[in-house]
């Protein structure tokens, strides 16, 4: 008896020196965290940009091109990838994906699928979308690519065709990885335009709320679809590192924005601070009709000068251990300028700077990892960056001659789907082709061939297949012959950097306001469009 009772006393006794280890460890910071003013807590790196959809204009922008990690909005990068495919024909909808040991392996979230088992690509797109589900995320990955590290090295190549010259991606979900994925606020907003300019159709995916999957009903992470009028999507993300990100995108009936918020100390306070950007800058964006051509591989991206006051010197946060990350030296601004001014030069994110963090607010959501109660500090990110360059990728420096002369420049900041030049007809021939030329720094110039048109037209999309693209002339004029009754449709195949793609198009409208509201009709009823100048 007298054994067993010292064993309790030796035990109590190795308990209580434990847990006067413990106080004295968490007493610095449970001591810090009394000791802080309301409202206070870990402030993760945040960063965040506004873009006029319609003009490419940025239209508020803080650290825009300070590396960040994406979290879950990788998944957009995803499902542009299997968009693709469906796009080309080699998927479809219904296509069943087997699911691996490895993807079913994957932690939370995740929609649980089992080794062996399959999954349609309709309810893949929906758990990616709403779930933010890990596993699925690889179930797409190896279906495409074979393996999850092949699909990563797809979706950089992508990233980089698309413009997004300081995003590197090493996993398909943004789940933790060393090295991280890697992107920037301004490199998220060309992603939220071009997902949408490509692939209108499946973009209205990203609109959904939830889903029934089986016995399930799987419910959405994006809190604003519904509760911001003109929100309709696209994704959320948040991992200890990233803190809490949200990519959105906003059409009304005139106004178009695409807006990025990195590093929310939580899920409501993200959500405040999009809802906040979203009422501050939409009444400024232009509400005519798009002149900003859309955002597809290899297109020479439109120089467009950002609102924004004068530019502030930026002090980089010192690198102890720099991580692998793609970077790009932004291109000075163009426009209204006569000799360009370089732009400060960008550091990867240390990450040993960095503490991991959990969320801190009761009941805020994570699309990759379980929420917690637990907080930790972090280190003070970037100061905001000079907004003065366009939303999209710059080019390098080696691409941009120290003078440009005036014609160079004018050719530079043009549309490329500017109104082309009309050629003088001949006697002998029947029909009109207009034809442009843009001659850009780049190594091949942009040709664009169409038929003759005049007033304005409306675009449905654009695709690598002219059959889809007339598919989708022809669906459209079936569901809808009554609105598009006068309309003419036409196929418009745009040639870049040797990529070419078939725009869908309806000309025959006099007016702007007539293919605006035609435009407006269709989006009702879930097909995406928009308005420009034939």
């Amino acid at each position: 008896m007298n054994s067993v009772w010292t064993g309790h006393r030796k035990a109590w006794a190795l308990i209580g020196i434990a847990a006067s280890f413990a106080v004295t460890i968490t007493s610095p910071a449970e001591a810090a965290r009394r000791r802080a003013p309301a409202g206070g807590g870990y402030g993760p790196p945040a960063a965040s940009i506004v873009v006029d959809a319609k003009t490419g204009k940025v239209l508020q922008g803080e650290n825009i091109d300070a590396p960040r990690i994406p979290a879950s909005i990788t998944k957009v990068m995803s499902l542009y990838l299997l968009f693709e495919q469906l796009e080309r024909g080699r998927m479809s909808l219904s296509t069943p994906l087997t699911v691996s040991s490895y993807a079913a392996s994957q932690p939370p979230t995740k929609l649980g699928l089992r080794p062996g088992s399959t999954i349609e690509v309709d309810d893949a797109i929906k758990a990616m979308v709403t779930l933010s589900a890990n596993d699925v995320s690889v179930v797409v990955a190896e279906n495409i690519a074979g393996s999850e590290e092949a699909f990563a090295q797809m979706m950089t190549r992508k990233a980089r065709e698309l413009g997004m010259s300081s995003t590197a991606f090493y996993n398909p979900h943004g789940l933790p990885n060393d090295p991280p994925n890697i992107t920037t606020a301004r490199d998220l907003s060309v992603l939220g335009r071009a997902i949408q300019d490509r692939f209108p159709r499946y973009f209205a995916y990203f609109e959904t709320r939830s889903f029934q999957y089986g016995s399930r009903t799987i419910r959405g992470h994006n809190r604003l679809l519904g509760k911001v009028e003109g929100v309709d999507g696209i994704k959320t993300g948040y991992t200890r590192l990233s803190g809490f990100n949200l990519l959105t995108s906003v059409n009304t009936d005139s106004r178009s924005i695409v807006a990025v918020v990195l590093g929310g100390r939580s899920g409501a306070s993200r959500d405040q601070k999009m809802a906040g950007l979203i009422d501050n800058h939409l009444p400024r964006a232009y509400a005519g009709a798009r002149i900003t051509p859309p955002v597809v591989e290899g297109s020479a991206q439109p120089a467009m000068v950002a609102e924004a006051p004068a530019p502030r010197p930026v002090e980089p946060a010192p690198v102890q251990a720099p991580i692998r990350v793609a970077s790009a030296t932004p291109e000075a601004p163009m426009a209204q300028v006569t000799t360009p001014q370089p732009a400060p030069e960008r550091k990867p994110l240390d990450l040993n700077t960095l503490r991991p963090v959990v969320a801190s607010a009761t009941g805020a959501s994570s699309t990759t990892t379980p929420s917690s109660t637990s907080s930790v500090r972090w280190q003070k990110g970037q100061e905001p960056l000079p907004l003065n360059a366009q939303a999209y990728a710059a080019l390098s420096p080696q691409a941009a001659p120290a003078q440009i002369p005036a014609s160079q420049k004018a050719a530079l900041v043009a549309k490329i789907e500017a109104k082309p030049i009309e050629a003088v007809p001949a006697a002998s021939t029947p029909t009109v082709t207009k034809t442009a030329s843009l001659k850009v720094e780049a190594p091949e110039p942009k040709k664009v061939e169409r038929p003759a048109v005049s007033g304005w037209v409306i675009q449905l999309g654009a695709t690598d297949d002219e059959t889809k693209a007339k598919e989708m002339l022809d669906t459209a004029r079936s569901r809808f012959g009554k609105l598009l009754g006068k309309a003419s449709p036409f196929t418009e195949k745009v040639t870049v950097d040797g990529s070419t793609l078939y725009r869908a198009r309806f000309s025959g409208f006099s007016e702007s306001d007539d293919a605006a509201k035609t435009c407006k009709q269709l989006k009702k009823s879930g097909m995406n469009c928009f308005a420009s100048r034939g």
